[in-house]
């Protein structure tokens, strides 16, 4: 083993929780250990209605890449992709566009094992992991620019990852990434509201010795998309988000999609 597969090793750790491998366990999935299972269960217990935030968040991504693809949109960038799942943006994506090219960015080690599964493109289309924090705009969008062409729209799509980040700093890093791109971009948003419930959840995942996630206040996420114009229904329970559900289940994560002048 070298000295950076050891380093590797090293920071995949089986005995600390992971959001991303938490999050997988929230949605069924099996990429996650018992000590992401063990906080995953402690937060839902907590908060029971974690599990259906998790798998709105999904549904919304996906009728969200869905809508954008179906108006001609051909490029995304997913910031803090998270762990493969089915259905994941360039798969959606793709299946309406072929020509599509997507960009995920994640600085989560275990995410990186399983980029293989993230860099399967259709052949037309193209698709590209990029290894940095959310925090690091410039970074990312320059990274992301030797796939992405700047200069036509971008869908740029932030779910259920400003917790990891302050209220100001994650208003300041999204509208960084609106700022470069270009005029007909689209954000992609949501992210879990501040009730007496959710704080109940907040302090149950942080006392998984992991990083806080924060919860927000509408305002807090609405700021975000200062300068843009709102998609209808607007902003809304991401389960009211163009449903597919007649009587789809409300969720405590609300989301929004809006264009850039």
């Amino acid at each position: 083993m070298s000295s950076n597969d050891a380093d590797f090793r090293r920071r995949i750790r089986s005995d600390v929780p992971h959001s991303a491998r938490v999050w997988n366990a929230w949605l069924g999935g099996k990429d996650n250990y018992p000590v992401d299972r063990d906080l995953a269960d402690a937060v839902s217990a907590a908060y029971p209605q974690m599990v259906d935030i998790a798998r709105a968040s999904r549904a919304f991504q996906i009728r969200a890449v869905r809508y954008l693809a179906g108006l001609g949109v051909r490029q995304f960038l997913d910031v803090g992709t998270g762990l493969p799942v089915e259905n994941s943006t360039h798969e959606v994506a793709q299946s309406i566009v072929p020509q599509a090219r997507i960009v995920y960015v994640d600085n989560d080690p275990i995410v990186l094992v399983h980029a293989a599964a993230l860099l399967t493109s259709a052949p037309d289309g193209r698709t590209e992991y990029v290894e940095a924090d959310l925090s690091e705009t410039d970074q990312v969008v320059d990274a992301a620019a030797r796939t992405l062409d700047l200069s036509e729209p971008v869908a740029v799509l932030l779910l259920s990852t400003l917790g990891h980040l302050s209220p100001a700093d994650g208003i300041d890093v999204v509208q960084r990434y609106m700022s470069r791109m270009p005029s007909g971009s689209y954000l992609v948003l949501c992210d879990t509201v501040k009730t007496p419930a959710t704080l109940a959840a907040e302090e149950a995942y942080g006392s998984g010795d992991n990083p806080p996630y924060l919860v927000r206040e509408p305002e807090e996420i609405t700021g975000c998309a200062e300068g843009l114009e709102l998609v209808e229904p607007g902003f809304v329970s991401i389960a009211q988000w163009r449903p597919t559900d007649e009587q789809p289940v409300l969720v405590d994560q609300w989301g929004l999609v809006a264009r850039k002048p």
